[in-house]
């Protein structure tokens, strides 16, 4: 264990190159990619969403290298990494590390793309920089630990580290100053759950600034400016002041040899992914045993204590974006649909079989699944039908996980349903977008993802 371990994550963010990095790792990353520019597209249009994009677009310039996604605009690295970080995390598909209970992609993209596109960065260099901010990021947030996820969004926390971390590797910034980016991003962490209480727009706000922060950080490093070099584990740094457990061994637990970003999973279903074990383990007694929503009783899931805590804010869901906090909704989705998408929260989080469904759930603690969080998420259900059947669901590994992924396939045919539904690119555009992404190890300068979008005349 070293002495400073914020030191020692610094240089190994500042230091990795694409050549340490493994085959299946590289891989992986491009794949994050491919499914975070669906979930960055498919906020266009939220009305949170637009309202940071607008008061970006009015505060920053009106042109540059770096591309917003959602208005297809230029602007600068700053202003894009904001709005592209906000637009990432609103449908709730973007891609989530459990052990960390970190959402890497929403806030290590969006400053990554706006810098190698402000810079000319190869396409490997826009890789090698994110994973950088994943292997960071994700151990920021284990060693935040549980205590920090009751009442801080990780995202928003740990997520503004990583976002320098990524950045300050495509500024090439040396070890020191990476360490100075990490004290000026850590200063700037920020992000409370008591937003879920109000159905508040604050999530997109915490991945839009912590985006922007991060960004911001990694430049001024660059610029000299110096920040608070123990700002993660010293006395008066993150953990002094945001977690009761947290522990430092877990900052630099195998870099170079154990590669977290490989253990990032890919969302299925559009909720938060506390619902996505017990949807998993509903769906399977539904299938098993061919059940409709009427035939069901009462479901009971069994539940990590992280679940009841941000789940268990949200009874009655005033929005669609809360909905997706509700494990009454998402699972009164599943037994109405067969699955929890886009499509169906829109059409169906308040129609009366839903509701009346969400009433008939309830989340118990289980030792097991607590136990085993947040490394395992397991998903368990007892299900009580109306016939006076007791039937029971499990699975070690929802869909998504590394042991159970989405193949290539189903994340482009992810990408083009999530466009699709927001109206941000057309089918054909969306191929396009798909071939960028598979040609980004061999680009030599990071361009646009999507053509501008022309005005016609009145």
């Amino acid at each position: 264990m070293t002495d400073h371990p914020s030191r020692e994550l610094a240089r190994f963010a500042a230091e990795l190159t694409w050549e340490q990095i493994p085959s299946d790792v590289r891989a992986r990353a491009e794949e994050l990619f491919l499914d975070w520019v669906g979930s960055a597209l498919a906020g266009s249009g939220a009305r949170p969403v637009e309202a940071i994009a607008g008061c970006a677009e009015a505060m920053g310039p009106r042109e540059g290298a770096c591309e917003t996604l959602i208005h297809r605009g230029r602007t600068s690295a700053l202003f894009a990494a904001m709005i592209n970080g906000a637009s990432s995390h609103f449908a709730e598909q973007d891609d989530v590390h459990n052990g960390s209970v970190f959402h890497p992609a929403a806030v290590i993209f969006p400053p990554a793309l706006a810098t190698a596109q402000e810079r000319g960065c190869s396409g490997r260099d826009l890789l090698t920089a994110a994973v950088a901010g994943y292997e960071a990021g994700i151990r920021i947030g284990e060693f935040l630990g549980r205590s920090h996820y009751r009442i801080f969004h990780t995202t928003g926390t740990a997520g503004t580290v990583a976002a320098a971390a990524a950045t300050g590797r495509l500024l090439n910034l040396d070890a020191e100053q990476m360490l100075h980016a990490f004290g000026s991003a850590g200063t700037q962490a920020a992000g409370l759950w008591e937003f879920l209480r109000d159905a508040a727009d604050s999530k997109q706000l915490h991945t839009g600034k912590a985006s922007a922060d991060g960004l911001l950080a990694a430049w001024l490093a660059e610029e000299g400016l110096t920040g608070a070099e123990h700002i993660l584990e010293g006395p008066q740094g993150m953990a002094a002041g945001m977690s009761s457990d947290a522990d430092p061994s877990r900052l630099v637990d195998r870099l170079g040899e154990r590669w977290a970003l490989a253990e990032t999973s890919f969302k299925f279903h559009a909720s938060c992914r506390h619902t996505h074990p017990a949807a998993d383990a509903l769906l399977q007694v539904l299938l098993d045993h061919d059940l409709a929503i009427d035939d069901i009783a009462k479901v009971t899931a069994r539940v990590h204590q992280g679940a009841i805590d941000v789940l268990g804010r949200v009874t009655v869901p005033k929005t669609v974006h809360q909905a997706k906090f509700s494990m009454g909704t998402t699972l009164g989705l599943i037994a109405l649909h067969r699955r929890a998408d886009l499509a169906g929260f829109s059409a169906d989080f308040n129609a009366p079989a839903v509701a009346d469904f969400r009433d008939r759930v309830e989340m118990v603690l289980d030792a097991e699944v607590d136990g085993a969080y947040p490394v395992r998420w397991i998903g368990k259900v007892m299900v009580q039908t109306r016939d006076g059947r007791q039937l029971e669901g499990r699975v070690d590994e929802p869909k998504g996980d590394p042991g159970n992924t989405l193949s290539p396939q189903e994340l482009e045919d992810k990408l083009r349903r999530l466009v699709a539904f927001s109206g941000a690119a057309t089918p054909d555009e969306a191929e396009q977008l798909i071939a960028w992404v598979r040609a980004l190890p061999e680009m030599a300068v990071v361009g646009s993802l999507l053509p501008a979008r022309t005005v016609e005349a009145a």
